[in-house]
């Protein structure tokens, strides 16, 4: 496999930010001719190193609750176990590896998340899961499936510029005041959230669903924050990059210490133990964090003393677990499918057991 240049790294970077800059003011960031970014960016998307979604606040679809899995399924129970969570319609992301299985799911309630649960252990399809539930009206899940600051480090690029993007939040958390959908909104989401897929069938190029060009009516549901575009990346099919790689997807999870604050293990994290999680959800007695460890062979003695990972963790969580496992190791059952959520007729209801 061959060397990212300089010129992708920084491409890749600014796409992964996923602003909605004009393309001059991304070309300025980065410092690329204008060809060169075009080039690199269906290269980009041609190689599956980087592929568009469009994530909806669960909160306008009634889908309030957000629960992160990360499940070990039985060997000799592991088609069964992605049989029934792929066929759950809240099931947005199922990754699966050689040991350990990672799945997002909206629900309309708690009770909907507990019964899919309960579900899997009765049938005995896997251990029980790390399962963090949680309501996505708040600030509960500050970081969602965003590279960019893995990145933009592993690049060594000065700073970032949208990280982290999160789901959900900026609710009040009273549910006799939450906004929901029009049928004309939700037509409007609905084509929003199969635009990738939709072009993937029509022979489009990935790096054509962005947002630009889009009708009033679906540049209205990203103004109001109900939809967000992003730009996601696939470490495994990444190449590396001055030798660096991501190629090690890692989940830890830990009860918060009385007193916790996931702001300052994140700041602490990003900042001092050079750390960028794509994931962080905050339960209420649960913390789930995913990140990216990589190799660095020729570069260990060139980098800077960082904060300790695991010491640091430990201030802020105990009963930590810790699963690690390559990236390459995964498939993707369902990646990132938030179209499964929205039919004709309006959000699809929870899976009843």
């Amino acid at each position: 496999m061959r060397a990212l240049t300089d010129s992708e790294a920084r491409v890749i970077a600014v796409l992964l930010a996923a602003r909605s800059d004009r393309e001059r003011e991304r070309l300025h960031q980065i410092g690329v001719p204008r060809s060169t970014y075009h080039a690199v960016r269906r290269r980009a998307y041609e190689e599956g190193w980087l592929r568009d979604r469009y994530i909806p606040h669960p909160v306008p679809l009634g889908l309030p609750f957000v629960s992160t899995w990360v499940a070990r399924p039985y060997a000799d129970r592991a088609e069964e176990f992605v049989s029934t969570i792929s066929s759950d319609p809240g099931n947005v992301l199922l990754w699966t590896g050689t040991q350990v299985a990672i799945a997002v799911f909206f629900h309309a309630t708690v009770a909907d998340a507990r019964r899919l649960g309960d579900r899997v252990v009765s049938a005995r399809l896997a251990a029980p899961p790390v399962v963090v539930t949680l309501r996505a009206d708040g600030p509960t899940l500050p970081v969602y499936f965003d590279f960019e600051g893995l990145w933009c480090h592993l690049a060594e690029m000065e700073g970032t510029l949208a990280y982290p993007h999160g789901l959900g939040g900026g609710g009040t958390g009273d549910e006799e005041t939450e906004v929901r959908l029009t049928t004309h909104q939700t037509w409007a989401v609905g084509e929003l959230l199969r635009r990738p897929f939709v072009a993937l069938e029509q022979g489009r190029g990935g790096h054509l669903v962005g947002p630009f060009g889009l009708p009033f009516s679906q540049r209205k549901m990203l103004v109001r924050g109900w939809v967000t575009h992003r730009t996601l990346l696939d470490p495994a099919r990444l190449p590396p990059f001055q030798g660096k790689s991501a190629d090690q997807i890692v989940l830890i999870s830990g009860t918060p210490r009385a007193g916790a604050r996931p702001e300052v293990l994140f700041a602490t994290l990003t900042r001092e133990a050079r750390v960028f999680p794509f994931l962080l959800a905050v339960g209420h007695d649960r913390w789930l964090l995913g990140a990216l460890g990589g190799s660095n062979p020729d570069g260990a003695a060139k980098r800077p003393p960082r904060r300790p990972v695991l010491p640091t963790l430990r201030e802020y969580l105990e009963g930590i677990e810790i699963v690690q496992e390559a990236a390459s190791g995964f498939t993707a059952p369902v990646d990132h499918r938030y179209d499964r959520l929205v039919t004709d007729s309006g959000p699809t209801p929870s899976a009843k057991s």
